[in-house]
């Protein structure tokens, strides 16, 4: 059964949720301060965390730059409802998703199980070749990056947005078919969301530069296929 971590203050909300998820098949418990989170994750044995943005000790943007350092767990933020600056800066920083408060529970459970899938190879047991082009390989049954021969460490949602790209190599892809295939289902999400994960996949890739971007059209990966090895 997946754990997740949840990671709030409000005192009132881990037992209901708890109680909820188990009707899911995830087992969620709940920390109320950012240093007592960070504990438990260095301990491992959690799948997922959600963090609520407004925490003591240090807010839930400091939390999600802090765990990215040593960690890629799929993180989904909870925001202040309309506050669109902190769904942009939560995604900025490497969160996988965002929900706004306050928030239906089903809606969380959906995302939080969207991003557990995005973490499971065995999703990509139906294209499990590695994908070679110049300089990065791809290899989808590891869930592995190698951009020249140096592994990067990748969040689950930027695993999946570089794996789409690279099984559609040569195609360009609108931000609204990367957010369709990313989330599974239609849902509303900024548009720029697709920008900022990106902008981060681009950082990360460097000196390599692998995605291109189209005007008002959309993206496509810049890489030529490696040339096959002679027998």
């Amino acid at each position: 059964m997946p754990r997740i971590l949840l990671i709030d203050d409000d005192t009132q909300l881990g037992a209901p949720l708890a109680s909820y998820f188990q009707r899911f098949d995830l087992s969620l418990v709940q920390a109320h301060k950012p240093s007592e989170g960070l504990e438990w994750l260095r301990r491992g044995g959690f799948d997922a965390a959600i963090l609520d943005v407004m925490l003591p000790e240090m807010d839930g943007f400091e939390l999600c730059r802090t765990i990215r350092k040593d960690s890629d767990i799929p993180i989904v933020m909870l925001t202040a409802r309309g506050d669109v600056m902190d769904r942009v800066v939560g995604l900025e920083l490497g969160a996988d998703d965002y929900l706004p408060k306050p928030f239906e529970p089903r809606e969380l459970v959906a995302r939080v199980q969207t991003v557990l899938r995005r973490r499971q190879p065995a999703a990509a047991a139906a294209d499990p070749g590695v994908l070679a082009f110049e300089g990065l390989s791809i290899d989808p049954a590891r869930r592995q990056v190698l951009r020249q021969g140096e592994a990067v460490e990748l969040t689950g949602t930027e695993f999946e947005l570089l794996h789409l790209l690279a099984r559609e190599a040569g195609r360009v892809l609108s931000r609204d078919d990367i957010l369709n295939h990313l989330r599974g289902h239609e849902a509303e999400l900024l548009t720029r969301a697709v920008d900022i994960v990106v902008s981060r996949l681009r950082r990360k890739l460097e000196p390599l530069d692998c995605i291109k971007t189209l005007r008002n059209a959309g993206y496509s990966l810049a890489l030529r296929r490696a040339p096959l090895p002679r027998p």
